[in-house]
């Protein structure tokens, strides 16, 4: 069974950093695209990140230069570096399981099969 599961969510002030872990399990994650997600109440949920299976990077507008994704293979486990937070960035955030690389583009939910369960993160003024 794919279980991915994530860590490392909590409550900073503006201009704190956070790092999130996504442990995936029962799963060959390591060929396909990995998306981070977040949603904040009353939004749709988005994609702000995805790194495909050779550690490529793209981020949407409102996290580039702050937020950093990474992913260790060998330990089934993806990364997410959040630096510079803003009270906007307030969210549950998920990471998602595609089951192909990053190419063409993979932006819509509906592109990854697996997720993980949420970590809240809250980011006061």
């Amino acid at each position: 069974q794919v279980q991915l599961v994530e860590s490392g969510g909590g409550s900073v002030q503006d201009g704190g950093s956070l790092r999130l872990s996504c442990v995936v399990y029962g799963y060959t994650y390591s060929k396909y695209c990995m998306g981070w997600f977040r949603q904040a109440p009353g939004k749709e949920r988005e994609v702000f990140a995805t790194i495909d299976s050779y550690g490529s990077a793209t981020y949407a507008d409102s996290v580039k230069g702050r937020f950093t994704a990474s992913r260790d293979n060998a330990k089934n486990t993806l990364y997410l570096q959040m630096n510079s937070l803003k009270p906007d960035d307030t969210a549950m955030y998920y990471c998602a399981a595609g089951v192909s690389d990053c190419w063409p583009p993979r932006r819509l939910i509906y592109d990854y099969h697996y997720w993980g369960q949420g970590t809240q993160v809250t980011v006061s003024s």
